[in-house]
């Protein structure tokens, strides 16, 4: 993240007018790094694009596939000239050469590394299946950037109200240690439940409002 200072930030942004803008395959094909972006990152399965496609409102938004690791693009969706939302690839069950993945792996930590206009991950995980390998190392990746992520708990409708409350408090007693930097939320696409505390942190992110209260981010 630079320390040049940045230009006043835009309103809010209506995420129901999101639209593609590009892909890349490279982060040297990545579009200009000016204004405001917040990155979707998770595993193959944990519902990345769903999650983009319940937030706009828009199912053809983000490419969504019943075949894990089908994103192997950097996809970016504008929400006003300064403003986008970012869908990274999946990782994990993508069944590719392990060339592939490696070559995926050193694109993601280049654009998490040196994206100017980035101002904070959301991380997916399946409420079910939370903090695995690849989760861990792309949390690393951004507590090193010093970059604030917000966790979703997704597929959230898989589990009782009771087992889903219980995972969300796990995780975050796992991760008090950086709660500066993260924050936790569980979130269903299916059922379009979360929308609330998502746009809240999104809001804060993408207007350059630097503060928001974790304890005020209510579960699903």
């Amino acid at each position: 993240m630079s320390d040049a200072p940045t230009p006043t930030a835009p309103s809010a942004p209506d995420y129901r007018k999101a639209e593609f803008l590009t892909s890349a395959g490279k982060f040297s094909q990545c579009p200009e790094d000016s204004g405001w972006e917040v990155a979707f990152a998770g595993r193959s399965n944990a519902g990345k694009s769903s999650a983009i496609n319940s937030l706009t409102a828009n199912t053809k938004l983000a490419r969504t596939s019943k075949t894990p690791g089908r994103t192997q693009l950097i996809n970016f969706f504008s929400l006003s000239p300064e403003q986008r939302l970012v869908d990274l690839p999946g990782y994990g069950f993508a069944k590719v050469p392990q060339k592939i993945k490696l070559e995926w792996t050193k694109q993601l930590e280049a654009y998490l590394a040196q994206r100017q206009s980035l101002r904070g991950l959301i991380l997916l995980m399946d409420v079910r299946h939370p903090l695995q390998p690849f989760d861990r190392q792309m949390l690393g990746w951004a507590l090193a950037a010093q970059m604030p992520v917000h966790i979703l708990l997704t597929k959230a409708d898989k589990l009782k109200k009771g087992p889903a409350g219980n995972t969300l408090l796990q995780v975050r007693k796992d991760l008090k240690p950086h709660q500066d930097l993260v924050s936790v939320q569980l979130f269903s696409a299916l059922k379009h439940t979360g929308h609330k505390e998502l746009i809240r942190v999104l809001d804060g992110w993408l207007t350059d409002d630097s503060v928001y209260d974790e304890e005020e981010i209510e579960s699903v």
